[in-house]
């Protein structure tokens, strides 16, 4: 049985709090006297806000991963510190994200939104791309460049291309091609310049009309998660 999950009314400002206090009071001890907090005042709007973009998004993509749970749609606060310098054992940021159902989801175009004490961000892209995605795009956006471009360059005037580049650059010329050529993995961000959204009941709109700008984008990377799957078969 499916729980109905109530309106996004905004997040509540004493869960950003409770992200900046977990900074600086990173204990089991302090989470659990604060427990309360993260499940009413963060969890529970994360969950309703999940649910509100589900359509839109299953609207893109059918095979979207859309329960509103953590570890499915929703990031864990419980940071894993066995292979990690940082021993802190929770985050101060939380996110959520929309994407198919796979072991590899790294390797795969991902949309995510995230937030911290003060800032907010939203966008689509790689978390880790491998070699052979990132060869099979620069293949991709050679043979299709008109129509590469005529879909990222107006998302440029927007979101902010982040991503690892060569050191020693693959490919100088055209600037436009070669920004995105260059890159080792990338993402396109939109990064949130009023943190009081966070608050409004209308950030699951807001979230839905840029994640269907983003849209012939993520189909675009999609044809190149089909070929690696042709090439698997083969």
């Amino acid at each position: 049985m499916v729980t109905q999950q109530p309106l996004f009314t905004g997040f509540d400002p004493q869960g950003l709090l409770f992200l900046r206090d977990v900074r600086q009071n990173n204990s089991k001890e302090w989470f659990d006297e604060n427990r309360s907090i993260y499940d009413n005042l963060l969890v529970k709007p994360f969950r309703s806000l999940v649910s509100e973009l589900a359509l839109p998004m299953l609207q893109i993509d059918d095979q979207f991963e859309t329960r509103p749970a953590i570890g499915k749609t929703l990031s864990r606060i419980h940071r894993d510190t066995r292979f990690s310098r940082d021993k802190s054992l929770y985050r101060s940021n939380l996110w959520l994200t929309f994407k198919r159902s796979s072991k590899n989801w790294t390797d795969a175009p991902t949309y995510f939104f995230e937030f911290g004490p003060d800032w907010w961000r939203y966008g689509l892209g790689y978390y880790s791309a491998s070699r052979e995605t990132m060869n099979l795009f620069r293949e991709n956006m050679l043979d299709n460049r008109e129509h590469f471009l005529s879909i990222t360059q107006p998302l440029l005037a927007d979101f902010s291309l982040e991503g690892e580049s060569y050191k020693r650059p693959l490919l100088k010329e055209p600037q436009e091609l070669a920004n995105w050529y260059n890159r080792k993995s990338f993402a396109l961000i939109y990064d949130g310049k009023e943190p009081e959204t966070l608050f409004d009941d209308q950030l699951p709109g807001l979230l839905q009309a840029g994640f269907e700008r983003l849209a012939p984008l993520y189909h675009f990377l999609m044809e190149i998660e089909t070929q690696k799957r042709r090439t698997t078969l083969n």
